[in-house]
């Protein structure tokens, strides 16, 4: 049997949920990001303590089959992104049609119904996401994170990150290292 959480998306959320299972006696055999196989049913007054306990870490257990497939989808974006040393060489609708069964055009449907938003630009802002993150490690050059992310240019990755953030990569790299300076000080 597998339950489905919501906003599951770091290993600290994989061990909070691993450990409210033990805690409630819940066999398990995999805890994963948004999602968690358990070997016996459990009962009702047990999903109702652990979707009690999820709700105060910021977790929400999920019943609904639409919110459930949205929480797939992110999650496949998540780990894609966040989580691979690189990025599908297929276009990203291929492979996360693939990874979850289903119609891309389906799942893009019900994304956009249900978020507000389309997938792609769910993709586009965890990427810029991962952009920002790369930048504060300041190991990479603008032009190799392009690379990684499978950008046509870094030009190109500099006016969607402009777009999305207001801030020009390097303008955001300075405000970072500005910020790591004055912390250092103390």
């Amino acid at each position: 049997m597998k339950l489905y959480i919501k906003y599951m998306v770091s290993l600290r959320c994989k061990m909070m949920v691993h450990e409210e299972l033990n805690n409630l006696g819940i066999k398990h055999a995999v805890v994963d990001l948004g999602v968690v196989e358990v070997l016996e049913d459990i009962t009702s007054e047990q999903r109702e303590i652990l979707k009690r306990e999820l709700l105060k870490s910021g977790l929400e257990l999920l019943d609904n089959k639409k919110s459930i497939l949205i929480e797939k989808i992110k999650n496949v974006i998540t780990e894609m992104i966040h989580y691979s040393e690189e990025l599908p060489k297929e276009n990203f609708s291929d492979y996360i049609s693939e990874k979850l069964g289903y119609d891309y055009t389906y799942l893009a449907n019900i994304f956009s119904e249900v978020k507000g938003i389309t997938i792609q630009h769910y993709i586009i802002i965890n990427k810029i996401e991962k952009v920002k993150e790369l930048l504060l490690y300041d190991e990479l050059n603008l032009t190799e994170i392009s690379y990684k992310l499978n950008y046509s240019s870094a030009a190109h990755l500099s006016n969607q990150f402009k777009k999305i953030t207001g801030l020009s990569p390097s303008f955001y790299k300075q405000l970072g290292l500005k910020r790591k300076n004055n912390l250092e000080d103390f």
